[in-house]
C-alpha cells in the first residue's frame, strides 16, 4: 500500500502566518484560522436553526470552513488587497489556487480523494456563503483584537471586513457579530461572570 502525505502536509498549515503584510501584535497562522472560521461557521448554523427556522448540511459546512484555506499551504497567505487588486490577479489566483488544490488533493489515496474534494472544492452555493460569511468574521475577531492591542494597522481592515460581512446579507451572521463579538475582549474573569 502506497503512503499518503496528505495529513502532514495538511498539518504545515501552522508554518503560514496570516496578515503577512501587516504589523501583528500577535502573529495568526494558517491552521489555528482554520478551526477559527470552522467553529464560527458551525455557531452560524446554530443561530440560523434556532433563531431563523433555517436548516444547513452542517457536515459539508465546517468540514468545508476546516479544509476552505489548505491550498495556502502550498501558495501562502495572498494578502487580500493584492489577491483581489483586479479582475486579471484574481483569475490568475483562482488558477494558482486550483493547482494547489490539485496537488494537495494529489497527496491522498486515489480512493479517499472523492471524500475530501467535497469539502476542499464545494459546489453548493449555500455552504460557500457560510464558509466565506465564517472567513469573515475570523477576520474581524482579528481586526478588532489588535485594535484593542493598540495596532491601528488593522483599523481600515475591520471596516472593509464588516462592512462586507453586512453586505452578504446573512441574518445569522450578523446575530453572530451582535451575541458574541465583544466577549472575544474581555477578561477571562468577565467572561465566566
Amino acid at each position: 500500500m502506497k503512503k499518503s502525505n496528505f495529513m502532514s502536509m495538511l498539518f504545515r498549515m501552522k508554518y503560514i502566518n496570516r496578515w503577512s503584510l501587516m504589523r501583528n501584535v500577535r502573529n495568526e497562522n494558517l491552521k489555528e484560522h482554520s478551526f477559527d472560521t470552522a467553529a464560527i461557521a458551525h455557531a452560524i448554523m446554530v443561530i440560523g436553526k434556532k433563531r431563523f427556522s433555517k436548516s444547513y448540511d452542517e457536515k459539508a459546512v465546517v468540514l468545508s470552513a476546516l479544509y476552505h484555506d489548505c491550498p495556502e499551504t502550498l501558495t501562502g497567505d495572498m494578502p487580500t488587497p493584492v489577491k483581489y487588486y483586479n479582475e486579471s490577479i484574481r483569475k490568475v489566483y483562482k488558477d494558482i489556487e486550483k493547482i494547489s488544490e490539485d496537488k494537495i488533493l494529489s497527496l491522498l489515496p486515489e480512493d479517499f480523494r472523492d471524500e475530501y474534494e467535497s469539502y476542499i472544492r464545494p459546489e453548493n452555493e449555500e455552504v460557500k456563503l457560510i464558509c466565506k460569511a465564517a472567513d469573515r468574521i475570523s477576520a474581524i475577531i482579528k481586526c478588532r483584537e489588535e485594535i484593542e492591542a493598540g495596532n491601528k494597522e488593522f483599523t481600515d481592515a475591520y471596516k472593509s471586513q464588516i462592512e462586507a460581512l453586512k453586505k452578504m446579507n446573512i441574518p445569522e451572521a450578523d446575530l453572530f457579530i451582535e451575541l458574541y463579538l465583544d466577549s472575544f475582549f474581555m477578561t477571562l474573569d468577565k467572561i465566566q461572570a
